[in-house]
This record gives structure tokens, C-alpha cells and sequence, in this order.
């Protein structure tokens, strides 16, 4: 029972987030975002400093950290496209998972699958426009489905809204949503 709670927060940690099939089907930017960076400084920087250059990713910046992808998703070779969760997303799956950070941050197995959950690895990052409906292998090997809306839907039906989408970096995407993802 243990595990399925770190495995259904683990996977809602780390969806990093947001495909989204139009950036007209975008809700308005939550209001408790942080400002951006700009976007000239930040595409200089690899996903995982974008993601630290955002107070509102902190948790997701520690997830990685204690899974020990950061070396991982920082390879200048690669082409990450990334769904990021952002603090609030990560304090409500949580909260419905009854899970505390460390509980989470206990099974660096589970805790891998779940990010991996929020990562699409391959030859080039996905930008919104490249973003079809329909179902993305995820790095973790499981499925993520784009619905005709343009929300996220993970393998037990629960949807992710898109909050921003197109942060570049150096080697791929980010995308905020505002739920934290899991596979089954």
C-alpha cells in the first residue's frame, strides 16, 4: 500500500507539463506564476535550470534531484520535452495521496518512474505546435494521452491543465501543467 501512495505521488510530482495541441485552448496564466525569465536568457540554460531559475518548480527541482536525474536531463546532447508540474500541483497530489516530501522522495525507483512520467525523450523537443491529440511514450515507457481539448490525461483518467507552454532551453521544452501525472 505503501508503494502505490509513493507511486501515484511520485508520478503526480513530476508531470512536467503540457502538451497542448493549440496555445488558444490555454487557460490564462495562474496568477501566482512567477514572472519569467527572459526568454533569450533562459534558452541558454538546459531544462533542468529552467526549471531551477523558477521558484514555483522547487519541488520538482528536488524530485530530481533525489532521483538522481539531474545529470541526466542537463546532457547537452538530448531533446527533452518536459512536463512540469509546478509547486501547488505537487502539494495537492500530496495532499489527495496523503504522502509527505520525504515519503516521496523515499523510493528512488518510484520516484523515477514517476518523473519519467513527465518527460518525453527523442530526436527533437515536441513545441505546442508539434503536439497532436492522441497518445506519447513516455520516457518512463508508459502512455500519456493529448486529448482533442489539448489537456494532458494520464492512465487513470485524471487531466492536466496547461499553463504555459514553449519555455526553451538548450536541449528541449519545457511545458507547465497544473497536475501532477501518474502511470498506473
Amino acid at each position: 500500500m505503501k508503494l502505490t501512495k509513493i507511486a501515484t505521488i511520485g508520478t503526480l510530482a513530476i508531470s512536467i507539463a503540457g502538451l497542448s495541441a493549440c496555445n488558444n485552448m490555454m487557460p490564462a496564466k495562474s496568477a501566482d506564476m512567477k514572472p519569467p525569465m527572459h526568454s533569450q536568457q533562459m534558452a541558454k540554460m538546459n531544462v533542468v535550470q529552467v526549471a531551477q531559475s523558477n521558484s514555483d518548480f522547487s519541488v520538482l527541482v528536488e524530485a530530481v534531484q533525489a532521483a538522481g536525474l539531474t545529470g541526466m536531463l542537463s546532457d547537452p546532447n538530448a531533446h527533452y520535452t518536459i512536463f512540469a508540474p509546478t509547486n501547488e500541483a505537487f502539494m495537492q497530489a500530496m495532499k489527495e495521496t496523503g504522502m509527505t516530501k520525504a515519503q516521496l522522495f523515499a523510493d528512488k525507483a518510484m520516484l523515477r518512474k514517476v518523473l519519467g512520467y513527465h518527460v518525453i525523450s527523442g530526436d527533437m523537443a515536441m513545441y505546442a505546435k508539434d503536439v497532436k491529440p492522441g497518445n506519447v511514450m513516455t520516457a518512463s515507457k508508459d502512455t500519456l494521452m493529448v486529448t482533442n481539448q489539448g489537456k494532458l490525461m494520464d492512465e487513470n483518467g485524471r487531466t492536466a491543465n496547461i499553463v504555459k507552454t514553449d519555455i526553451s532551453a538548450t536541449n528541449g521544452v519545457v511545458h507547465v501543467i497544473d497536475r501532477v501525472l501518474l502511470p498506473k
